[in-house]
């Protein structure tokens, strides 16, 4: 379908390499269109399917989202309100999304919307969604507090009529789906961090060599290199699960527990890193002038979005066996 048939480190070392652009919302928008709007599409849709959505979104010249959180379910996915309900050879689709990324401009959205009323977890389908059909609104663009280049979209459905054919895979299998989906998503969350948290600190070090205060460069206090050396440990260790995650998931075994661990370990170590080197620019730190402040916006997101950290915890806890039965 025009991709190069390559297994998934190689999007990993993409996504690593995407790190070195100075801002988030760009590897975030490559990211959806990679890693978070198209696994489903290439695993579980029809032959028709893909040459119509995954070919272009491929050659980039289709834009995709990801059509999940809504106004009152963010990371409880189980919990959407929007519907698809079919009529003859058509779904019709009520309702709306949140936080959608790239929504203001995309093609086409995988979206997950009940599809029966059955049990949460089996009454789902995605479906592959043209942006232009009739009765789909896009409300606004959000104005955020980081990953400012990337358009995050308020979206509403009103009696929209999708081809049900456009349906990805088996109907009521979409929450399956997503949860496989998520775990991409979450891998290639962590890779692109990892570049832009080591370039957080070399510029910290730098910075910190030449500022002078008290007759002495700031680097010269022990408070300050100690904990840059310990930063850029913690990096090395992230970086280092990503890597046996990624390789057992290219094996094709389950990588639910390890893949929360990392992604718990890369909005927390992103917060940390982020702040701490704020901490030492000082005033400057405080400007939009260095690249310190933009990424302690921008990095905050990864604690929050693709399931935050307190559900990643929920998902280890789980396979740890220590989470309460309900």
């Amino acid at each position: 379908y025009g991709g190069m048939g390559l297994d998934f480190s190689y999007s990993i070392a993409v996504a690593e390499e995407l790190g070195s652009i100075r801002c988030g919302g760009i590897p975030m928008a490559i990211g959806v269109q990679a890693g978070m709007a198209t696994p489903a599409l290439t695993r579980f849709g029809s032959d028709e399917l893909k040459k119509q959505f995954l070919v272009p979104t491929i050659a980039g010249d289709f834009v995709a989202c990801l059509g999940i959180s809504e106004a009152g379910a963010g990371s409880d996915v189980a919990s959407i309100k929007t519907t698809a309900v079919r009529k003859g050879d058509e779904y019709v689709v009520n309702g709306g999304k949140m936080w959608t990324t790239s929504g203001c401009q995309a093609d086409w959205m995988c979206l997950l919307a009940n599809t029966s009323d059955g049990p949460p977890h089996r009454n789902k389908s995605l479906i592959c969604l043209p942006m232009n059909l009739p009765g789909i609104h896009v409300a606004r663009k959000i104005d955020k507090l980081g990953m400012r280049s990337s358009d995050t979209a308020q979206i509403f459905f009103e009696d929209v009529r999708v081809p049900s054919k456009n349906l990805i895979g088996e109907e009521g299998k979409g929450f399956t789906y997503q949860m496989l989906q998520f775990q991409e998503e979450r891998l290639w969350g962590v890779a692109t961090v990892l570049t832009p948290l080591e370039t957080i600190i070399q510029e910290t070090v730098d910075y910190t060599r030449q500022r002078k205060a008290f007759d002495r460069s700031i680097l010269h206090n022990q408070a300050v290199h100690f904990r840059l050396a310990e930063l850029a440990t913690e990096v090395e260790l992230l970086r280092s699960l990503l890597y046996r995650t990624v390789a057992r998931y290219v094996e094709g075994k389950d990588v639910t527990k390890f893949a929360s661990m990392a992604k718990l370990k890369a909005g927390r170590l992103a917060r940390e890193v982020t702040d701490s080197c704020l901490q030492f620019w000082g005033g400057m730190g405080f400007t939009s002038e260095v690249l310190v402040s933009r990424f302690y916006r921008d990095l905050r997101l990864v604690s929050i979005g693709g399931g935050t950290d307190e559900t990643m915890l929920s998902i280890i806890c789980k396979y740890m066996e220590t989470l309460p039965s309900k």
